[in-house]
């Protein structure tokens, strides 16, 4: 008999997000029924997607996939009190269709961040007796404290509590990299209750590349270094800035390019004009469509995070992306990340928020020849291929499902 599975999600297609319409239509594929209940698109600007008008409810069909999307506080400011608004309208909005309207599934997937999502998923297995996978994007409250959203010691322990007692609720917890397991292990959830299933990327936006590539994007004859994604205070991108004024000074071919939106980046480009730097171009958010035609364009591609003992156990989402691409990666990331692309050889590392770290690890990518780095990237993809691609993913997460 087919399962029926309910993802529980905030955020999903059209916004960005890697657990979105992707996932669904692959469980599908692999002989799953689902209906997705999520938001009104709204991240990560804070504003309804054109074509969208928030109501109670509205329904859709999508590749054959059901999408049920209620009301919520659109917001995604650095507003602690909007955010909470935003995050406990869904949870409520979401926990009542659950327990009154939704079809009864044969187990519900929930994805956290935001932790009112797993608060939800744990009422509706209370109430209805569905068992729960909850799939951890974000440690809290350690990425709150990391991104210096939450500060208070004592909310920050009233978080934690709220997280020990949802982990004890639901049946399984996926996590994104072993440090997660440890992490959740020391803090007391079974280790058996745990697995390990990294995350995978859109591969289809980004296999082949597709339409042209912005005005503002270097040509061949520079070295360029592309990070795409978001730009806030865990990336702290401050210290690229630092390396492109080091390599300036040098009069290197490196240029760097920043696609994306986020909290940082009118800061991050008055930065860049005080210190007239002319090798570091910012590119505005394009559509995951596209993305894939600017990581093909690039030499090297570039994931960077703050030094934080969070970040140590955290293996970013564009980590899979620059690897499905086949392009060398430089990670400047410390922790499970780093060992990723050692493990996979399809790149090489430099330590966090550490400019002189950073322009050695471009200067030796940069010294080897084409035909090198193109076995490098080789080698990236075919570590994601074996090991993160999304058909491997969901078949981890199918056998759980089908277990519980």
């Amino acid at each position: 008999m087919t399962k029926r599975v309910l993802l529980l999600t905030q955020w999903f297609d059209p916004e960005p997000t890697f657990k979105g319409q992707v996932f669904a239509r692959e469980l599908k594929r692999q002989g799953f029924d689902v209906e997705v209940l999520t938001g009104f698109p709204n991240y990560p600007g804070g504003k309804v997607y054109p074509g969208y008008k928030i109501k109670w409810l509205q329904r859709e069909i999508v590749d054959g996939v059901h999408i049920t999307r209620v009301a919520l506080y659109p917001n995604h400011d650095q507003s602690a009190i909007k955010r909470v608004l935003n995050y406990a309208s869904f949870a409520a909005s979401a926990l009542f269709y659950g327990l009154f309207m939704a079809k009864r599934a044969d187990v519900i997937y929930a994805y956290q961040p935001p932790l009112t999502v797993g608060l939800s998923a744990a009422f509706m297995r209370f109430f209805r007796g569905i068992p729960v996978v909850l799939d951890i994007q974000d440690m809290w409250p350690d990425t709150l404290r990391a991104t210096g959203m939450v500060k208070n010691p004592k909310t920050l322990n009233r978080v934690a509590a709220v997280c020990s007692w949802v982990y004890r609720h639901v049946d399984r917890v996926v996590v994104l990299s072993p440090g997660f397991k440890r992490l959740l292990v020391e803090r007391g959830v079974l280790s058996e209750k745990l697995e390990v299933i990294y995350n995978w990327a859109d591969e289809k936006a980004l296999e082949t590349p597709s339409g042209q590539l912005p005005s503002a994007f270097p040509g061949s004859d520079k070295f360029r270094i592309v990070f795409a994604g978001n730009m806030g205070k865990a990336q702290a991108l401050d210290a690229v800035l630092d390396a492109a004024t080091v390599l300036q000074t040098r009069a290197s071919q490196v240029c760097f390019v920043m696609i994306g939106g986020g909290v940082e980046v009118d800061r991050l480009k008055a930065r860049a004009t005080e210190l007239k730097l002319n090798n570091i171009v910012f590119v505005p958010p394009v559509p995951m469509a596209e993305v894939g035609t600017l990581l093909h364009a690039a030499d090297v591609l570039l994931v960077h995070l703050r030094k934080d003992p969070l970040f140590q156990i955290t293996i970013p989402s564009k980590t899979q992306a620059y690897m499905a691409v086949g392009k060398p990666l430089l990670m400047a990331v410390d922790g499970d990340a780093a060992d990723l692309v050692l493990q996979s050889g399809g790149g090489l590392v430099a330590e966090s928020e550490n400019s002189e770290s950073l322009v050695l690890a471009i200067e030796a990518l940069q010294q080897l020849s084409n035909d090198e780095r193109q076995a490098m990237g080789a080698r990236a993809q075919s570590f994601y291929r074996d090991y993160l691609s999304l058909p491997v993913g969901v078949g981890k997460f199918a056998r759980i499902f089908n277990d519980i």
